[in-house]
């Protein structure tokens, strides 16, 4: 493979969830590291690295739902560094389960108030496309690895079709 090419450098962050995508991504590492490298560079991915870069990204990967206004902030100032956003997980693409107090009764939403203020929470939770442009999702909980890699080779095919053969 000629190496004189910029690789595609990569985000992921993670906002409210479980973290099981995160999970997913490091175990699919085990299958498609050696071809990975060579094409991506892991610029901010916090489970794989101590130090990482925080400055501009071919793709960002944002896996859970947004629950404060922090977390809107940091979302759209990842979405104005990056040409591309994935949602990954359940929680990214539709806010459930992390939104499951959206639709709480009076009372129960009554119930929790002291918690929702207490932590500086939104009134209420929402999915990444709420807050920012995705242009993939991909859903399940965990995502679903096979749309996971069709979603990562369709973007590789965009940004950089010369390495499409790479990721396959």
């Amino acid at each position: 493979m000629n190496e004189n090419f910029e690789k595609i450098k990569i985000g992921w962050f993670v906002f409210s969830c479980s973290e099981d995508n995160t999970i997913l991504f490091t175990e699919l590492l085990n299958d498609h590291w050696q071809e990975w490298k060579k094409i991506f560079d892991f610029r901010h991915v916090k489970v794989l690295k101590k130090n990482n870069i925080y400055d501009e990204f071919d793709i960002a990967f944002i896996e859970g739902a947004i629950a404060s206004p922090e977390h809107e902030e940091k979302l759209k100032d990842i979405r104005s560094r990056s040409k591309k956003v994935v949602a990954v997980g359940a929680c990214a693409v539709t806010g459930v389960p992390a939104s499951q107090r959206n639709t709480f009764t009076p009372p129960q939403k009554e119930a929790i108030q002291f918690l929702v203020d207490r932590f500086g929470a939104l009134p209420e939770v929402k999915k990444v496309a709420d807050v920012v442009t995705v242009d993939a999702s991909v859903p399940g909980c965990p995502m679903n690895a096979d749309m996971f890699l069709k979603a990562v080779n369709a973007l590789v095919a965009e940004l950089r079709p010369e390495l499409v053969a790479q990721t396959q």
